[in-house]
């Protein structure tokens, strides 16, 4: 009985609880692999690898890596659930998709996001001659395999023997589905078409799906809400401000995507197509941004008393360092969310880029605090489907993630503090 109970303390034990998380994040670079291959086949082994490796550096996952918190398992369980989706194996992805809640209930928004996306595609699987000709397709496999020559000409060439019906030709067929439409709502009514032409195939497929929004809705009524924990210290809030926050820190965190000269050029040369309709969208993303900023900046308590998070610091020393401040970050904000849309668009259908905004919009403004913890999943589903870039850019973001890592690590083991209020030590963290 006592060496039961021996087990169980050191299993228990810090060390080991905090290890799990270490495992896990093991787990998130394998998948992250893998789905960069299922997404992008002409990546090759070693260009996939430089990015699971840099994800992994990624200074917030890296981080709670090595602290018992939640959030890399639920990386590993939405990254799981989104394979196993694109691979057309529905049962296994939505037994990952309900893991995933049970480590974080806004989770749902990612379930539904792949399942809806996930129809789309094997909706455009039944209408083959409606997709794309054979001649885009083989386009597409040549511009593939010009990528992975560098790496690994092998796969490139094995793209040829690729059938249409594989689960990583169907996604070189949805995205190059978006260049059939000449609007978003023209794609919109093609796919509804097509989905209550299809309804009862789709419904059988992604009855998994279903099966869990059943279980989850009934949580819901059952708890008499989507929190657990301490309700009121996360009332679903109104928090807009939210939203471009995180556009301007996964700009940041992939600056060699986003502020280069070849993209805000890029940028130019799009606005200067159709000046009306640019400066009609510039002119109401900076309008909408003010009245987030304006009127739905919200500055949770938490936020204004735990000194021991970075965002402590961001709110009082530089987006509340004077009132002017969270005015002149709006640009930025705007160009941020541009420039991640300018990106996704040139590889994803209309109706994909629409749906991830808005996932990224549920599962981010209810939340009243500000967390950069709840940016990773969308931050890593960007960098999956962001353009390959050159193995020199990687490497030279690869050590800022390793020096911004270095810093919170030296940060959070030899600068301890204490609370007059409260017994213990404190340490720094994101």
């Amino acid at each position: 009985m006592f060496r039961v109970a021996e087990t169980f303390d050191v299993l228990c034990s810090t060390a080991a609880l905090r290890s799990t998380n270490v495992i896990m994040a093991m787990v998130c670079a394998v998948l992250f692999h893998d789905l960069l291959l299922c997404i992008r086949p002409g990546i090759g082994e070693r260009k996939a690898t430089t990015y699971a490796i840099l994800v992994s550096l990624y200074p917030v996952h890296w981080f709670f890596s090595f602290l018992y918190y939640t959030d890399v398992a639920s990386l590993a369980a939405v990254l799981a659930m989104y394979l196993f989706c694109l691979k057309k194996k529905f049962w296994i992805s939505a037994m990952f998709g309900s893991f995933s809640i049970l480590f974080r209930q806004t989770n749902v928004i990612w379930i539904i996001f792949f399942a809806a996306n996930g129809a789309i595609s094997y909706i455009q699987d039944l209408y083959p001659k409606d997709n794309v000709s054979h001649k885009s397709i083989e386009a597409t496999h040549q511009s593939n395999k010009v990528v992975s020559s560098r790496d690994n000409k092998t796969t490139a060439q094995g793209l040829r023997r690729r059938q249409i019906n594989s689960p990583i030709s169907k996604k070189v067929v949805v995205s190059e589905s978006s260049k059939l439409y000449n609007s978003l709502a023209e794609e919109v009514w093609d796919i509804c078409l097509k989905l209550w032409n299809s309804k009862c195939e789709v419904l059988i497929a992604f009855a998994p799906f279903a099966f869990v929004m059943v279980a989850f809705v009934a949580f819901i009524i059952w708890n008499g809400g989507i929190v657990l924990g301490a309700k009121e210290a996360h009332v679903v809030s109104p928090h807009f401000a939210q939203f471009l926050y995180f556009g301007l820190v996964s700009a940041a965190a992939l600056l060699p995507w986003h502020f280069t000269p070849s993209q805000i050029l890029d940028l130019f040369h799009l606005s200067g197509k159709n000046k009306t309709c640019s400066f009609l969208a510039v002119s109401m993303g900076l309008g909408l941004s003010f009245i987030a900023v304006h009127f739905f900046s919200i500055a949770h308590p938490y936020l204004l008393a735990d000194n021991r998070h970075y965002t402590f610091y961001i709110w009082r020393k530089v987006i509340q360092v004077n009132w002017m401040m969270k005015y002149m970050l709006i640009p930025l904000y705007v160009y941020s969310w541009f420039s991640i849309l300018n990106i996704l668009g040139k590889s994803q259908t209309r109706v994909w880029v629409l749906s991830f905004v808005l996932s990224v919009a549920l599962v981010l403004v209810p939340a009243p605090l500000i967390e950069f913890r709840y940016y990773t999943i969308p931050f890593v589903i960007l960098v999956l489907h962001f353009p390959v870039i050159g193995n020199g850019k990687l490497l030279a973001l690869g050590l800022l993630y390793v020096a911004a890592d270095l810093f919170t690590l030296m940060m959070f083991l030899f600068r301890p503090f204490h609370w007059e209020h409260e017994p213990g030590t404190q340490r720094f963290m994101w």
